[in-house]
């Protein structure tokens, strides 16, 4: 399997890592047998929380931590925000992981701004117990993840000299946080971090386009992608294209966000192709906000129970509906200015119905229904 170097943390990882949230749903010998198969196979990035069932997820991997613990490069997250917590939880850790150290300590799923500041505070910020954590050889690197929240990792790079990132890659959401691809990734490669990537299946939504989506995920310029494999046959599938991966040329990106299923014909690629609009309305600002809303997952369809359920599930996952409500509310010309002119549709080389969505938006980022 493909191994890429972490930035200057100089790691060796894998192209796949295990993730452990999801083996809070199964037994603790299923856990082994996943695992030891795993790094058998050539994997070895593992990486769980003290959050995953409050500690289980550390439990299940303790076993086969403790006999293989030269063999991987291993992670764990605290999403307390204090020192004095932090240093506890962390503690704990290493008791359920049944290791002295772990190679890198994120601080977990930091989603605002407050939370930010509450971990880099001078004064008992959870920082200053990773810092000391690393003082001590108990964690190699710090790191920070992130979820659905782009700008809180930019502003955290801004502030701290973070080793590693952990944030969501995949072909559907890169459409909804644009600043992940063209901002964020760019920046964490200039200060030489790690990034670790997460949901590559855009949580569960994109299954039907697997392969597709591990390819795209692995093009970009990640050094590993952690999967929730919690059964033998997803992880032989994942190993499998992992261990036959060949990067998307450019050309082979663009024919994929062209025809991929999920994307289909409501989704805005944020190519600008329908702009100039004679009434300026910012087209694709406008539908980046959508994304922000609900991923832009809700277009009016009406679809089999499954997948209307799984929709329904995810479009509000990252918890966004206000953010993006205020800003919209701020912009000068929203989308009801539009006059159904007509002359961005033909222009627009995925086939949306621009001025149908446009309301829909409008709809979406202006209603007090529950339905938006």
């Amino acid at each position: 399997m493909q191994q890429r170097v972490m930035g200057r943390t100089g790691l060796e990882v894998s192209i796949l890592g295990l993730g452990g949230f999801h083996m809070l749903e199964i037994s603790a010998a299923e856990v082994a047998a996943i695992t030891n198969k795993y790094l058998d196979a050539g994997g070895n990035y593992i990486e769980t929380a003290a959050e995953y069932g409050d500690g289980e997820s550390e439990r299940k991997f303790g076993p086969v931590i403790s006999k293989r613990r030269s063999d991987c490069v291993l992670a764990t997250k605290c999403h307390v925000r204090e020192s004095a917590e932090a240093t506890r939880y962390f503690g704990r850790s290493l008791k359920n992981l049944q290791t002295d150290d772990v190679d890198i300590l994120f601080m977990h799923h930091v989603q605002s701004m407050d939370e930010l500041d509450r971990i880099l505070s001078p004064s008992d910020g959870a920082i200053k117990s990773a810092e000391a954590a690393c003082a001590a050889g108990k964690t190699r690197f710090i790191g920070i993840s992130n979820h659905g929240h782009p700008e809180v990792l930019v502003e955290a790079l801004e502030r701290y000299p973070f080793d590693v990132i952990m944030t969501n890659f995949n072909y559907y959401d890169r459409f909804n946080f644009s600043l992940i691809e063209d901002k964020l990734v760019p920046m964490a490669l200039d200060r030489g971090c790690g990034i670790v990537g997460m949901k590559a299946l855009g949580d569960g939504f994109l299954w039907r386009s697997t392969a597709n989506a591990f390819r795209y995920a692995w093009s970009l310029p990640i050094h590993t992608m952690a999967a929730g494999m919690n059964t033998l046959e997803y992880l032989e599938m994942d190993l499998a294209l992992a261990e036959n991966f060949k990067p998307m040329t450019a050309q082979e990106k663009e024919q994929w966000v062209l025809k991929a299923p999920e994307l289909n014909t409501y989704v805005c690629r944020q190519c600008d192709k329908c702009l100039p609009c004679p009434e300026d309305v910012d087209i694709p600002g406008i539908f980046a906000l959508e994304g922000l809303f609900d991923r832009q997952m809700w277009d009016g369809v009406i679809r089999n129970p499954a997948d209307g359920w799984l929709r329904n599930s995810l479009r509000f996952w990252f918890g966004n509906q206000n953010r993006a409500k205020s800003s919209y509310g701020g912009l000068t010309v929203q989308a009801d200015a539009c006059t159904a002119c007509g002359d961005c549709d033909p222009r627009c080389p995925y086939d949306l119905s621009i001025v149908d969505k446009l309301r829909r938006a409008h709809q979406k980022l202006t209603s007090e229904d529950a339905l938006y």
